[in-house]
């Protein structure tokens, strides 16, 4: 069985005349967690959302887990997919709570209606919210939640159906210091765990790469600046080059720094 979970060759996605993906080549494994980083309109979550088998692109060919896309039953492809990001927040109904927001994902859905759950699926939602730092929040609508307790249920509920695939759209964007740095750190342990997904999170910043993270993307304008293990990719000519502007590039305990040369 092939160990591939991602596979795009000449992927390019045009809307009104503009790539928003220009022939993309790009390779993601089981054992890789990579790291997706580009500016504003890079098309960073235009890929994440070919990568979620949410979107088809208008060139190009693309396998996820072993099926072609185009040529599979996306409904039961996006099963073994877990997607963290604002727009599926926006469809979350604001007064479930919290732990329905979390195991309504094992069922494809966005909100609880008449069904039953059975034990295992609220233990397994509790246990992913105490995993995340918010142990506390099971019985809380989603809509009384900060922004950055939303973002943690939202990873959390990525991972409920115990996907081989993970997809995070920046996860630590908007939040202060201190819950940037534990929601970090907690992705961290995820991405060291050996019988864990494969994971891909997009970011604008470095600072907030967590520690084992393996690879990275660089992209600008839709198509591919650099591509390969982090610490032969992300230097410092090639992250100035993505974002068009000299940067020094720093690496000290398994964090990742950049700054205007």
């Amino acid at each position: 069985m092939s160990d591939v979970v991602v596979a795009m060759r000449g992927v390019s996605v045009v809307r009104d005349g503009f790539a928003l993906l220009d022939k993309v080549d790009w390779t993601v494994r089981d054992s890789e967690r990579w790291v997706v980083i580009g500016p504003n309109g890079a098309g960073k979550t235009t890929l994440l959302k070919v990568a979620a088998a949410a979107l088809h692109p208008t060139r190009g060919q693309v396998r996820l887990l072993g099926e072609r896309l185009g040529h599979t039953d996306v409904s039961e492809l996006k099963q073994r997919i877990g997607l963290a990001s604002i727009s599926v927040g926006d469809d979350l109904p604001p007064t479930e709570t919290a732990r329905n927001v979390i195991i309504t994902a094992a069922y494809g859905r966005v909100g609880r209606w008449r069904e039953d759950y059975d034990d295992p699926d609220v233990a397994r939602a509790d246990s992913l919210l105490a995993g995340l730092g918010v142990a506390g929040l099971g019985n809380r609508p989603y809509g009384s939640l900060s922004e950055g307790e939303r973002r943690r249920v939202l990873v959390a509920r990525s991972l409920m159906s115990n996907p081989e695939l993970v997809l995070l759209d920046e996860p630590a964007a908007g939040l202060d210091l201190g819950t940037r740095e534990d929601v970090v750190r907690r992705l961290g342990l995820l991405a060291t765990m050996t019988s864990g997904p494969a994971i891909v999170m997009v970011t604008h910043h470095l600072e907030e790469i967590p520690a084992g993270f393996t690879h990275v993307l660089l992209l600008r304008a839709g198509a591919v600046v650099a591509s390969g293990p982090l610490p032969l990719t992300l230097t410092s000519e090639a992250l100035g080059e993505t974002f068009g502007v000299s940067l020094i590039v720093e690496h000290s305990a398994q964090r990742w720094t950049a700054r205007a040369e």
